[in-house]
């Protein structure tokens, strides 16, 4: 997952340093890899690697929206064999962007619209498209538009639990 993407370059550059050549310029590294996979040797990761690599191209800025139709054209973005890259909008970082605060209520128009047109330009050039949400009620909402939908608050579950702790060592 690549955070703030921007332009149809910055998105060129995540594909090619993410995929081995011929289609980039990622170097093959430790031997690890192919050995965690079952492969016996570093040569037949990398074969099968460009095809189950899952690249996500975070759009989360205003500049992200103005160039999501230039990025979605870009080879790489949201494609391979298996259907697995993605454009993923980071709710927060947009809300911030666009509106000057975070979290966004999902109610400001300017908002709904910059989603709106990432969801549109993604399905206009066959890209997949996720979002992050919070609770339950927006992720089953979620659903029906999203190919990819992260219900995600690690920040708020741990200042739940945290806080619960601190109030038992503190009796």
């Amino acid at each position: 997952m690549v955070p703030t993407v921007n332009t149809a370059a910055e998105a060129r550059a995540v594909i090619s340093a993410s995929k081995f050549p011929p289609i980039g310029v990622r170097g093959q590294g430790s031997p690890f890899a192919c050995f965690e996979h079952g492969l016996a040797t570093p040569s037949e990761y990398v074969a099968k690697a460009n095809d189950s690599l899952i690249i996500m191209i975070q759009i989360e800025t205003v500049a992200g929206v103005e160039n999501v139709d230039e990025i979605c054209q870009v080879d790489g973005v949201g494609i391979n064999t298996h259907a697995k890259d993605l454009l993923f909008i980071g709710p927060n970082d947009l809300a911030l962007s666009l509106l000057g605060y975070t979290p966004a209520k999902f109610t400001e128009a300017v908002f709904l619209a910059a989603i709106d047109k990432v969801v549109a330009s993604a399905k206009k050039h066959g890209k997949k498209v996720g979002i992050l949400t919070v609770d339950g009620e927006t992720t089953k909402k979620a659903k029906e538009r999203f190919d990819m939908v992260v219900l995600s608050n690690d920040t708020r579950s741990l200042q739940a639990w945290y806080g619960k702790e601190l109030k038992i060592a503190r009796s």
